[in-house]
């Protein structure tokens, strides 16, 4: 569905399962985080009524992922942990084309590293749901899944909307083979992009 060039080795989700308080919370960060992103680009690029309406909708439904990923670490009896770092996400912002002088070609970069992102969560949270023995936490993984998958193509049909499909789907296509370079070296650690 995302056409990721590198899927996530099963293995990963016996990392993660053994690591069930970490990976809930970096996940728990990661949804405060694409709130955070969201909430960006309405202040970056007001002037895009439809980004606007889509970012603010996004920034509500990811704190409410948030919630949930927070009250499930409560059922378990943890409590949310400190933020990491997510060098995945530092390594892929790398590739934005920063200070170019069309702002209309950062945005198109922003909504593509943003696909990015969820396309590659989307993907570790079906190997999670499809992986671990915990029953529960595979159905919270599913269900989560399912929700989230709609964002990649929320983001790539904003940023064709803001050029010629030719180009939006060329430059989807480069943060394809780069995030492919990046992952490779992923998939060790119980992080939600580790």
């Amino acid at each position: 569905m995302f056409r990721l060039k590198l899927p996530t080795d099963p293995r990963w989700a016996t990392i993660a399962e053994q690591h069930v308080e970490e990976i809930l919370t970096d996940h728990a960060y990661c949804e405060q985080k694409a709130a955070s992103t969201a909430i960006s680009l309405i202040v970056n690029f007001p002037e895009y009524p439809e980004l606007v309406k889509n970012m603010a909708d996004l920034a509500q439904e990811e704190m409410e992922h948030f919630k949930r990923v927070h009250d499930f670490l409560l059922k378990r009896g943890y409590t949310l942990g400190k933020e990491r770092k997510d060098p995945y996400v530092n390594d892929l912002m790398k590739f934005l084309r920063k200070g170019h002088h069309d702002k209309k070609i950062r945005l198109i970069d922003q909504l593509l590293f943003a696909a990015m992102i969820e396309a590659r969560s989307c993907e570790r949270f079906k190997v999670l749901s499809e992986n671990i023995q915990d029953k529960e936490l595979a159905e919270f993984y599913r269900e989560l899944m399912e929700s989230e998958a709609s964002h990649y193509t929320m983001f790539i049909t904003l940023a064709r909307s803001l050029a010629p499909r030719e180009e939006v789907d060329a430059r989807w296509n480069e943060f394809l083979e780069y995030e492919a370079k990046v992952i490779a070296g992923y998939g060790k650690k119980e992080t939600i992009h580790g």
